[in-house]
């Protein structure tokens, strides 16, 4: 199976809403949408990375910093092609309809004899 992959910077603050009060509410509260908007395009969360990135300083200095990055994944969409054409290629066919015929009206039921008690 094959996949791709999105990779996304982590929220660095946490985000507000309706009953949301302390700090580490809010920043779950930014994660949950970033993992939620993503989902919706068909993106699977996968995990969170923190990664060392060169960045500028000053005029002409460099100097290391960590960056937090979401991964997400999907099944790539050409697979998913591939998936459809093999199914439709190759699906058996579908059963002939069966006929349905109506049972006699002159059927009647069987006669109820008494069982003899053996003592």
């Amino acid at each position: 199976m094959k996949f791709e992959y999105k990779v996304v910077p982590a929220p660095k603050k946490g985000k507000r809403a309706k009953g949301i009060r302390n700090g580490e509410d809010k920043f779950a509260n930014a994660l949950s949408e970033v993992m939620n908007e993503h989902g919706a395009d068909g993106w699977q969360y996968l995990r969170t990375d923190t990664l060392p990135v060169e960045a500028r300083t000053g005029l002409a200095g460099k100097a290391t910093v960590f960056q937090n990055m979401m991964v997400f994944q999907r099944i790539s969409d050409a697979e998913i092609d591939a998936d459809k054409e093999v199914v439709e290629n190759h699906a058996p066919p579908l059963p002939s309809p069966v006929e349905v015929k109506p049972i006699s009206k002159d059927v009647s039921a069987p006669e109820i004899t008494e069982v003899e008690k053996h003592d």
